[in-house]
């Protein structure tokens, strides 16, 4: 038996290729819409991919599940379980074979059995590995979304981000009892799952790749609770707010998987487009490092840099149905951020502009626009004068706020602000803090892109003050 792990880190998501080298056919499990690293894995091991499957209808990234069948003419296998609108719409069509708890199959001499998890979401699937010329008995549980390391899959996000009332509690009590049941299996089987830390599908993923049951039982913080009620408690108390995008991945994963991949090129525009652009509704983003964007940038342009957050923030800020034209230093980096996107469904990218577009703007009569930029003490300076007002927002996690900020300054995480531009104060100078300067970068671009003008950013954000002595408020 062949195991191999697909890691991407700008979704902190996990996918497998199980394989059996006696036979050369192969099962992936979770694919991303990035199909084509499966298939370049497969032929240099010799591998034919002959089944395809995922854990559940996945919330954060569009699934390559029915793209990498249709690529490989592998079948397809989907959950049959989670009742009446957990139903994979496409399955027909795609000529999927749908599973059930207690169902098996084989991949040459691998044996998966299929273990219904529900919690997470109704229609979540496990599936337990055997690889049978060694032994009858489980190597390994693909977990998905239901058990990770140090955490277990958020049971809140079915109404918090699909906007299905009163399911919350219902799903943390089929959770706990999806648990119980999982116990019973041996504590040596490893736990291979399908987020690792920094995903907002749990609230405390570890960053250990694997794991063992019998570990989790005794680290995880869920099999220490012994009673439903402290459960249901606490796996529903400080989850992070989930991503806007989460709600459009939900249906198109359910309803219409695409059947292309994710990787793109993107075709070169001319310089001087950008104002066209602008006036006709088009989302320029523009993918420079925020220290770039804030050293001049085309107004009403968004900065979003590309990098581990690219995905998480284009997910919160961009529409699915408007076009988007990029700014990149390169056709690479353009290119890799096209691919990003389509990550995440957002396809409608319309090519790229290279630096030059920022050139040719002047050159057509206007300025470009800049963020100036504080540091902590000339911040704790402007808030000690009371001739120069300055307003400052914290644009952390509320979690983060709450073990420490500076003190007096209002709090509206990165993600929500565009829920909240009326309430903000268009006159009095507004400084943008995070934890080191990102998010706050990331803020004052959004907030200059919506029309405000007296944006500062705090250079080195919570953590430099911290350094520079400044007070804490708890």
């Amino acid at each position: 038996m062949l195991l191999e792990r697909f890691y991407d880190s700008a979704l902190a998501q996990a996918s497998y290729l199980i394989g059996c080298q006696a036979t050369g056919e192969a099962l992936v499990v979770d694919p991303n819409r990035d199909i084509d690293q499966y298939v370049e894995f497969a032929r240099r091991r010799d591998l034919r991919i002959s089944h395809v499957t995922e854990t559940h209808i996945h919330a954060d990234f569009v699934s390559g599940a029915r793209a990498l069948a249709a690529r490989t003419g592998a079948q397809l296998l989907l959950s049959g379980e989670g009742g009446e609108g957990w139903q994979y719409a496409f399955a027909g069509d795609a000529g999927a074979r749908l599973l059930r708890d207690g169902d098996s199959f084989l991949v040459g001499n691998v044996r998966i059995d299929v273990l219904h998890t529900p919690g997470h979401t109704p229609e979540h699937l496990a599936f337990v590995v055997t690889d049978t010329p060694a032994t009858d008995r489980p190597m390994g549980v693909l977990t998905g979304d239901f058990l990770f390391v140090g955490d277990v899959g958020r049971p809140d996000l079915l109404e918090r981000a699909a906007g299905i009332a009163d399911t919350m509690e219902a799903g943390a009590r089929t959770l706990w009892r999806s648990l119980q049941r999982f116990t019973a299996l041996p504590d040596y089987v490893q736990i291979w799952p399908g987020h690792g830390a920094g995903s907002a599908c749990g609230k405390a993923l570890g960053a250990v790749p694997y794991s063992t049951l019998g570990y989790e039982k005794i680290a995880n913080w869920a099999f220490g609770i012994r009673d439903e009620e402290t459960f249901v408690r606490e796996v529903l108390a400080g989850q992070p707010t989930p991503p806007r995008y989460f709600a459009e991945m939900k249906r198109v994963n359910r309803d219409a998987q695409p059947v292309d991949g994710a990787r793109r090129e993107v075709a070169q525009r001319p310089a001087r487009d950008a104002e066209a652009l602008l006036a006709t509704g088009t989302v320029v983003v523009d993918v420079r490092p925020t220290a770039a964007f804030a050293s001049g940038h085309i107004p009403g342009t968004l900065n979003l840099p590309l990098g581990d957050s690219f995905i998480g923030w284009a997910g919160w800020f961009l529409p699915y149905d408007r076009d988007l034209v990029l700014i990149a230093e390169t056709a690479e980096r353009a290119a890799g951020a096209a691919t990003a996107l389509a990550m995440i469904g957002l396809d409608r990218v319309r090519g790229w502009m290279d630096v030059e577009a920022l050139t040719a703007w002047r050159e057509s009569g206007h300025e470009l626009e800049t963020i100036p930029q504080l540091t902590a003490g000339e911040l704790a300076a402007r808030r000690a004068d009371p001739s120069r007002p300055v307003e400052v927002l914290d644009v952390r996690a509320e979690s983060e706020w709450t073990s420490g900020h500076i003190p007096g300054v209002r709090n509206i995480p990165l993600g929500t602000l565009p829920d909240h531009l009326a309430e903000l104060d268009r006159e009095t100078p507004l400084v943008l803090q995070c934890q080191g300067g990102g998010r706050s970068s990331v803020a004052a671009s959004l907030l200059r892109s919506h029309g405000f003008r007296n944006v500062i950013n705090l250079q080195g954000g919570f953590r430099g003050w911290v350094a520079e002595g400044g007070e804490v408020e708890r």
